[in-house]
């Protein structure tokens, strides 16, 4: 028994590190690809390149203009991220620890906004915009991404909140503490899990939006990381040199966030499902 049960973890083990690697490829070989020449990119595609061109990285950031694009979308996420939680939070604890006439109603009109295709939206919304002439403004990427999240960052956060003991508030209020204290010294932190869960599902959105930028952002100086990429490809050709080398550095971000918050993450994903 001991032998079959060591077998039966190292095959787990290998299993696990062939789906790691298997996984991780996809992002080896797009930093592999970056500084390779485009003669290199089609002739071989799968091998390392004869010459590793690090200025492709330099002179992707210089013809894109990412310096500026990446503090036009560093503006816009951090804003809507910060919109998103403070929002989701709130309506979660209101829905999560009050009991009112019409909740069943205001959770399922949030819940049904996840129905929503956010494509088909884009028509009335640049109408709308237009009309309250905030096109052209980092509002008119906030304000969308922030009504499109709201519902699932809602729906987490009431899951979440759900597990945690009515004991927890009593004691609170026994000790004198009104709802915003609860909200904020004991609601807020112990949803932390779940917030960074929803923030990390925001960030990967507002950070790789292109639709509603493309859209909504004419300005060349407002243009945002996805909007910057599309330089390096004409009606004609596209330098791959060029364009992997920037979608490696686009990436970067969220590699680092990920990494940052994979803990949260993961006790955010499971915790809400457990009672207790």
């Amino acid at each position: 028994m001991p032998r079959l049960r060591w077998l039966k973890s190292k095959a787990i083990g290998a299993a696990l590190t062939v789906y790691a690697l298997v996984t991780l490829y996809p992002l080896l070989w797009l930093f592999i690809s970056a500084m390779k020449t485009n003669e290199e990119f089609f002739s071989r595609p799968f091998g390392l390149p004869s010459h590793w061109n690090w200025s492709n990285f330099s002179r992707a950031w210089e013809v894109a203009e990412m310096g500026r694009a990446y503090a036009n979308s560093f503006i816009v996420t951090i804003l809507s991220l910060i919109v998103t939680l403070v929002l989701g939070a709130l309506s979660a604890y209101v829905l999560s620890r009050f009991q009112f006439r019409g909740k069943l109603l205001v959770m399922g009109i949030f819940m049904l906004g996840m129905l929503i295709p956010i494509h088909s939206t884009l028509v009335p919304l640049f109408i709308l915009m237009n009309k309250i002439h905030i096109l052209n403004t980092y509002a008119a990427l906030i304000l969308p991404y922030t009504a499109f999240e709201l519902p699932i960052a809602i729906f987490i956060c009431v899951a979440y909140m759900n597990s945690f003991p009515k004991e927890v508030e009593e004691a609170a209020q026994i000790d004198g503490s009104g709802y915003w204290g609860i909200f904020f010294r004991m609601m807020l932190p112990l949803s932390m899990p779940a917030l960074a869960t929803v923030g990390i599902l925001a960030f990967l959105r507002y950070w790789n939006d292109f639709s509603f930028a493309l859209v909504f952002m004419s300005d060349p100086k407002l243009k945002t990381l996805p909007l910057s990429l599309s330089v390096f490809a004409t009606g004609y050709s596209t330098d791959y040199k060029l364009t992997m080398a920037a979608m490696a550095l686009a990436v970067i971000p969220t590699i680092v966030v990920y990494l940052i918050f994979q803990e949260q993450v993961m006790k955010g994903m499971t915790a809400g499902a457990v009672k207790g």
